[in-house]
């Protein structure tokens, strides 16, 4: 199950906001509402902090802990890709040498568009 954090309970963010989402491709899957989430193996936003990308505002609804052995389908289409296997094949080429360990522990970020 999902641990869902308060503010008060989480560690400190290790980076900031600005980079969650930087890829010029992931930023493109956010505006079109394809990504809604992102996993850094940091924190990087508060529970209701706001990302701007491109002018559009979105604020992150949840952060929460997660092993990559819990990782499902539907986390990878939040992400922005069909399944699982196409979301760890991105990862996996965008680090080169890291394993994909089940027990590896990561942040997820949920974020949504902030209507005007």
């Amino acid at each position: 199950m999902e641990n869902q954090h308060t503010n008060d309970t989480l560690p400190p963010k290790t980076c900031s906001v600005e980079r969650l989402v930087t890829l010029p491709e992931d930023v493109e899957k956010v505006l079109k509402g394809q990504k809604t989430a992102t996993r850094r193996n940091g924190r990087y936003a508060d529970i209701g902090e706001i990302m701007t990308l491109e002018g559009q505002d979105f604020v992150v609804e949840k952060v929460y802990s997660q092993s990559l052995g819990e990782l499902t389908d539907e986390h990878a289409r939040q992400e922005g890709f069909e399944t699982l296997e196409d979301y760890k094949q991105s990862i996996l080429s965008m680090h080169a040498g890291m394993p994909w360990l089940p027990q590896m522990r990561v942040w997820a970020h949920e974020f949504k568009p902030v209507k005007a």
